[in-house]
């Protein structure tokens, strides 16, 4: 099969997009969790912004697998030496699930890399989208969306060797702002998806929200990893449901619009996972919050924090005033800025069309 979707691909052009995310809950999405506390109702928020990751397939060396993205060197190998531990071995392990030899993927993300914004799962998510319908196009088998973020997910978890969540590849597959619930029913684990029926509108976004990049990659694993370990170990338990409750409080007012009720939840979110975890907040990091909550705003890091961004919540009148006090934070370190980011309402998308002299 892995020979049909090189062929198909030699004759058409294979592209996949989908957004990044800001979060809320993150951890509750993991089965070491949701599993135990499905009396506390674990839940996750996220909201897609219209900062997409793109990938193209490309013909290449037969029985190799090319991948190249920005912020990182470009690898190439046979398909059946790939290391899966490479710095894009994610890319190359979804690869290796369709065994799609003669490719180059090519990745464009619109994201700073390790922004904590979801990135490698988002692009987990394209390419498996475009090697699906690359697969389907070429007679064999395509994925709809669930099977898709179920797939990423797995091949995710399984190449990172520890639980992983699956918010991100939710987000990315469906876009929009969404509460994911976390539920055990009888045949197993399954996702129930309370979309915001209130539209958060480009307008709505610019008055009500602020996305940050603070300068420096994230290390979610560290963080994720030090929750992981004290949950097993019967540590803060209490807390995370504490956790789900911010969650739900915070959709509750997003859907309503009560942007200072949102604001709180927000706060008490990072006030509880600070307690847990000094270490998710740097120093800037720090200075951000403190200014959302000293304005009567809210403000959380991204994804497990450590680095990367940070989003707020608050009033249009706060917000104004945020947007002067973060930009003026941010100045202190060169790479850090305000992301002009908006919201996405589309998820996955993906285009075929004839290469330039087939089918013309």
């Amino acid at each position: 099969m892995g020979t049909r979707i090189a062929d198909f691909v030699e004759q058409y052009n294979v592209q996949a997009s989908a957004p990044c995310r800001v979060d809320m809950g993150g951890t509750l999405d993991i089965g070491t969790f949701y599993y135990p506390l499905q009396h506390a109702g674990p839940c996750t928020f996220n909201l897609a912004l219209n900062m997409r990751t793109r990938v193209e397939l490309l013909p290449y060396r037969a029985g190799w697998i090319k991948v190249s993205s920005r912020g990182f060197a470009n690898a190439a190998y046979s398909l059946d030496q790939a290391p899966f531990d490479h710095a894009l071995g994610l890319m190359f392990a979804v690869a290796a699930h369709f065994n799609a030899a003669g490719l180059h993927i090519k990745i464009d993300s619109a994201s700073p890399p390790r922004s904590a914004l979801g990135g490698s799962s988002v692009a987990a998510v394209a390419l498996v989208g475009a090697l699906a319908r690359s697969r389907a196009l070429a007679g064999g088998e395509d994925l709809n969306r669930d099977q898709i973020v179920r797939r990423a997910h797995r091949i995710e978890e399984t190449v990172a060797g520890v639980p992983c969540g699956m918010q991100d590849q939710l987000g990315a597959a469906y876009g929009g702002a969404n509460t994911w619930y976390w539920d055990i029913v009888a045949d197993g684990m399954a996702v129930r998806r309370e979309t915001v029926s209130r539209a958060i509108t480009p307008e709505d976004f610019k008055a009500h929200f602020l996305v940050a990049y603070c300068g420096i990659p994230h290390a979610s694993k560290d963080i994720n990893g030090t929750w992981v370990r004290h949950f097993l170990a019967g540590q803060e338990r209490h807390q995370w449901c504490r956790v789900a409750q911010c969650v739900r409080r915070f959709s509750a007012a997003i859907n309503a619009g009560r942007w200072g009720e949102a604001a709180e939840a927000m706060n008490q979110e990072t006030a509880i996972r600070r307690t847990m975890t000094p270490e998710v907040l740097d120093a800037m990091g720090g200075e951000l919050v403190d200014a959302a909550r000293a304005r009567g705003g809210g403000a959380r890091f991204t994804g497990a924090g450590g680095g990367g961004c940070l989003w707020a919540v608050g009033d249009a009148e706060v917000m104004q005033r945020l947007r002067s006090d973060w930009r003026a934070i941010l100045a202190q370190r060169s790479e850090a800025t305000l992301l002009d980011v908006g919201p996405d309402a589309d998820g996955l998308l993906i285009s075929t069309r004839p290469r330039r002299g087939h089918g013309d």
